[in-house]
């Protein structure tokens, strides 16, 4: 496999689209600003937009009467308005759709728009969500194992023509899924189990989605699947890293970008996977993690609808990461 970081000393920067409103606002007062947004930064450094797959809105507090868009129909509606992007999701519940239909959704996807995108994908962890909806929810070695079928038949069904694999839980036999993409879309695997989910992202991820909430874990966490890489015959640096903070306040002071998220609900339950301050503040949280081995990021501002938070990031934050 080709190495899938390209130019190992570029960072790259992705824009989180709000699926749900985290005060439980009614899709029509803040879907007109996701289209500004996608609009406004589709010349600017975020190179990729990122959508979260759901049923309801994705959070233990939220309340699941909220209005929550679904992760592949959006997916269709912003790549065909906006192909220059490319699309990515944090991360699909591969519980949702069977792989080879995945695969083909996929394949479609970019024959149509044209569009670049990426496979994100993780075992599922919304019990609930399962639940409400009629999904069984196996326990988590079986959820893992369903995880590596599935990766393993995207792949094949993109490069393959017919497409055989026989998993443990899902297979293909002789399957055509025409027209293959001339660019198959690269797998990022999100997991954080350091026993069977490193396991497979050594195994079978062109990236590796982490939310480690510290330079210090993520470095403890690439350790492991270092580890995992050596006993496949891999090395990790095949791997790109791609990390997701919950929220982005930056301000002229740490005062003021605090203000930005007091009444966040965002922040106010996941506040360890935030990152706040001023321009320099920002630049010298993520360079810690770029100085791990960080080099895509995934991004959601906590002054939406405004474009200011994201604009002033591109303008005063970008130039100063370096990855050397």
């Amino acid at each position: 496999m080709s190495n899938p970081r390209g130019r190992p000393n570029q960072i790259t920067f992705g824009w989180r689209i709000p699926m749900w409103d985290p005060a439980g606002a009614k899709l029509e007062t803040w879907l007109p600003h996701v289209h500004e947004h996608m609009a406004a930064l589709q010349n600017s450094v975020f190179q990729t937009v990122w959508l979260s797959d759901h049923l309801i809105p994705g959070s233990t507090w939220a309340n699941p009467s909220w209005d929550q868009l679904e992760c592949m129909t959006t997916m269709i509606h912003f790549a065909t308005l906006f192909p220059r992007y490319r699309y990515g999701q944090i991360v699909i519940g591969n519980s949702f759709r069977p792989p080879s239909l995945l695969a083909k959704m996929f394949s479609t996807l970019q024959a149509l728009t044209g569009a670049e995108l990426i496979l994100g994908i993780g075992a599922g962890w919304m019990e609930s969500e399962y639940r409400m909806y009629g999904y069984p929810y196996p326990v988590p070695k079986i959820r893992m194992e369903q995880l590596a079928d599935a990766v393993q038949i995207c792949r094949a069904i993109w490069t393959e023509s017919p497409a055989t694999l026989i998993g443990k839980h899902f297979r293909i036999e002789e399957a055509y899924a025409e027209p293959r993409p001339a660019k198959p879309p690269l797998i990022m695997i999100g997991a954080s189990g350091e026993q069977l989910g490193l396991r497979i992202v050594a195994k079978y991820a062109d990236w590796w989605n982490t939310t480690a909430p510290t330079p210090e874990e993520l470095r403890r966490k690439l350790g492991v699947l270092t580890e995992h890489c050596q006993k496949v015959g891999r090395d990790v640096e095949d791997i790109l890293l791609n990390w997701q903070c919950q929220v982005v306040a930056i301000a002229d002071s740490e005062a003021e970008a605090c203000r930005l998220v007091e009444n966040n609900a965002l922040y106010q339950h996941g506040p360890n996977s935030a990152i706040l301050g001023t321009p320099e503040q920002v630049t010298a949280r993520l360079q810690a993690f770029v100085d791990v081995g960080v080099r895509d990021f995934i991004l959601r501002f906590a002054d939406f609808p405004r474009l200011e938070g994201a604009q002033r990031f591109a303008r005063e934050v970008v130039p100063k990461l370096k990855a050397d």
